[in-house]
Order: C-alpha cells, then sequence, then structure tokens
C-alpha cells in the first residue's frame, strides 16, 4: 500500500523502517526511534532486565561518560526522553530542524556504542529495588500488576520492574548480553515529523545506523495474549479495596477498533460519562473509576477497575458490570455524539502538532505498518454510530471476566 499524501514510508538500506510527515513552516523537528523489543524478550530468570537497560543505555558511550553524553543534547537545545515498554524501546527527541543530523547521531551513538559503566548499572539495580519496595505502598499500581497478569499472559503481562528476586541477580554482564542480542538496525521504526527533505533525512539515518546489530530477527512478530479468566485475591490490609476487571476486546488493526474506542469515551471520558455519574456521583461507592483499553500488537482487552472500601467491594463490582452491560440498552445519541467531540477535539488540540504528529506516525508504525492519516482516524470515529456500539457490545461479551482484588475482602462468588 501507497503511502498517503505529505508521507514518506520507506524501508532504509541499513534496515530501519523510516516514515516522515512533512509540515512544511514548521520551526520545529520531532521524532520517535523504537526498537522491537522489550520485557516480552526478558528471560523469567531475569525479569526487569529491559527496565535497567533502558535506565543505562545513555550513562556512557565508547567517547563520553554519561554526563557529557547529556550535555551535548543541551548544547544543541535538544529534549530527549526514554521508555521501556513490553514489545519495544523508545528515544523521543525534539529539536530544531538545523539540528536533526547532531540529534540522530547522539542517539546512534548511545545505541551503538553504550558502554554500561560498571557504577552505572549497579546503582540501576539498587534504585529498581528500592523502586520495587516503594510498590508496596501503591496498591492501584500492585492491583494493575496483578490483572495485567491475568488479562494479557506471563510475558505481556510482565511489570517493567520485574520482581525482588530476579533483579537482585541481574549483573552487567546481563545488561550487556541483552543490548547485544535484542539492538539492531533491523529492528529499529524511526518516524520523523518536521519541515524536511525525505531523501536527505532518510540518507542521515541510513548513514547513522548502517551495519548496527545483527539480531536474531526484525521483531514484527507479536507476542500472543495468554488471557486467563476468572478471579484472584490478594489480602492487605488497607482502607480502600482495589477492583480491577478484565475482558477481551479488539485489536488496534480491526475494524471494530472505533467502536471501542467510543464505547470507552461514553463509560469513562470525563465527568459526563457512565462510570463517574453512576457509579461515583450518584452512589457514592468509589474513590475513582475507569475503563481503558490496553493493545499489545497482537490483540487488545478492556479493563475497568476501582477504588472503594471493603464493605462495598461486592455491590461496586455488580455496578461496575451492569454499567458495562446496560450501555447496549440505552446509550444515546447525546451521549455517543458528546463522547465523539470530546475524543476529536483531544486528537486535534492535542499538544504541538509536531511531538503529536511524529508520536502519532509512530504509533501507526508499530500497529498497522505505514502511515495512516489523521483525517482517516477521525474519520472513523466520526462514523461510529448507535448500532455500531450495540453491534460491538453483542459481538464481544464480557461473559470471559478476570477479576484481581487487592485489599481486606475477596469477592462473593
Amino acid at each position: 500500500m501507497t503511502a498517503p499524501r505529505d508521507y514518506v514510508h520507506r524501508r532504509l538500506d541499513c534496515g530501519v523502517e523510516f516514515a516522515l510527515e512533512r509540515l512544511p513552516g514548521r520551526r520545529l523537528a520531532a521524532y520517535d526511534l523504537r526498537v522491537l523489543t522489550g520485557m516480552v524478550d526478558e528471560s523469567e530468570e531475569r525479569l526487569g532486565l529491559a527496565y535497567l537497560v533502558d535506565q543505562t543505555i545513555t550513562k556512557g558511550t565508547t567517547k563520553r561518560n554519561g554526563q557529557e553524553y547529556l550535555d551535548a543534547f543541551d548544547a544543541i537545545g535538544a529534549q530527549q526522553t526514554s521508555y521501556v515498554g513490553r514489545e519495544a524501546f523508545g528515544f523521543r527527541c525534539q529539536c530544531l530542524p538545523e539540528y536533526l543530523p547532531q540529534s540522530l547521531a547522539l542517539h546512534a551513538e548511545a545505541l551503538r556504542t553504550a558502554s554500561f559503566p560498571e557504577e552505572a548499572c549497579r546503582v540501576a539495580v539498587e534504585l529498581a529495588g528500592q523502586e520495587l519496595t516503594a510498590l508496596q505502598d501503591q496498591p492501584d499500581e500492585l492491583a494493575q500488576r496483578m490483572i495485567n497478569r491475568q488479562a494479557l499472559g506471563p510475558r505481556l503481562g510482565r511489570h517493567p520492574l520485574g520482581q525482588e528476586a530476579t533483579i537482585a541477580r541481574i549483573g552487567r554482564g546481563d545488561i550487556l548480553d541483552f543490548w547485544r542480542g535484542q539492538f539492531g538496525a533491523a529492528r529499529m521504526q524511526v518516524a520523523l515529523a518536521g519541515p524536511f527533505d525525505a531523501d536527505e533525512a532518510a540518507n542521515q539515518i541510513d548513514q547513522a545506523f548502517s551495519g548496527f546489530g545483527t539480531p536474531p530477527d526484525d521483531g514484527r512478530r507479536p507476542c500472543p495474549i495468554e488471557f486467563t479468566p476468572g478471579a484472584r485475591h490478594e489480602h492487605k490490609e488497607l482502607e480502600q479495596q482495589q477492583i480491577f476487571l478484565a475482558w477481551p476486546g479488539v485489536s488496534r488493526t480491526s475494524p471494530e477498533y472505533p467502536a471501542e474506542r467510543v464505547m470507552l469515551a461514553v463509560l469513562s471520558d470525563g465527568m459526563s460519562s457512565r462510570l463517574f455519574t453512576e457509579v461515583r456521583e450518584k452512589l457514592g461507592l468509589v474513590y475513582w473509576v475507569g475503563a481503558w483499553a490496553d493493545q499489545p500488537r497482537s490483540g487488545g482487552m478492556i479493563f475497568v477497575g476501582a477504588s472503594t472500601t471493603p464493605q462495598r467491594c461486592d455491590e461496586t463490582h455488580r455496578v461496575l458490570l451492569r454499567e458495562v452491560d446496560r450501555l447496549a440498552e440505552d446509550i444515546t445519541e447525546t451521549e455517543l455524539n458528546r463522547a465523539k467531540v470530546g475524543m476529536i477535539a483531544k486528537a486535534e488540540t492535542h499538544g504541538d502538532i509536531t511531538r503529536s504528529r511524529a508520536s502519532e506516525l509512530s504509533s501507526d508504525l508499530f500497529y498497522y505498518g505505514r502511515p495512516v492519516q489523521q483525517e482517516e482516524k477521525i474519520r472513523r470515529i466520526s462514523g461510529v454510530g448507535v448500532a455500531d456500539i450495540r453491534r460491538y457490545l453483542k459481538e464481544h461479551p464480557r461473559n470471559r471476566l478476570a477479576a484481581a482484588t487487592l485489599g481486606p475482602r475477596a469477592l462473593k462468588g
């Protein structure tokens, strides 16, 4: 399929998948660089390893120490961040267009020649252990970790910090082995937005990453979801009870994805949403409540979560499911239109246009394997009607349900 107008999409000689959205007249460059490896590629004995690679890859290169490396970005006014996910590492940057070659060169320097100093690796392991300890005081995060394992499976449901025992056994050698074995140009996607000549930008990326790495594959085979229905409870003496529910949804590439997005917006987007008004405001059952989707590349899951008192745990559970179930019966055109207007407004006004376009383009490559114009996405959302929501709910019932509770009481029945 050819790329839409104002987009360029190609595989470069070095192996990188490259996409550009041309934004003439903009005085900002933004790019997202993804390496298609992540937590799913950790061994069970080294959970948390990908997180530690992310924490240490910019702590020094064969050319500079960690502070000198960060100073080099500051010297050109470039703002950069990184993250690690289930199936990808991400490196984001924005800078003035004239400094794009220097910025790309700096990212190539870290990705290709990271030195992973022994002391930096030791400190990263120690800090990760402290974060795991602090996690015990974040019940919502603990409950989220529980439901992710049930909903997504032992690989896709991993937590970035791993576990106390697995983090403690990770050393510099493990970090080096992961980086050497998993990183390479063939697993990279670079999405760029700004006022650029496509051939010139492509040549800069090709030169920066030519000959980089020899991973065993291109990382594009998605990891399957392994959903486990049923109830799980973890006892913890808390004043609040955490309830998380999950059931299968659709993938990002499914034709039903727009209907799912709108359905979730009706349920949980803003103070006019169903869950907020019915569960929190009218009944006063919860401290917070929300619904969302999570989509690895292989599929999707729907989540509903809330925090309530232990005494009202079962009632809250029943009401949450009731609100989902009755949506197919009494959703109104007013609710639907309000949700769609809110979603489209967010899409059109989401931060700086250059930064948001680079991020959107990166997601397009990750999920669809091609650029998708913003107009096409908005058209899909605008076209969702009441009948589409009802059909979606009929074809994707919540009859296979996973439930995770954290607090003093387990759910009854």
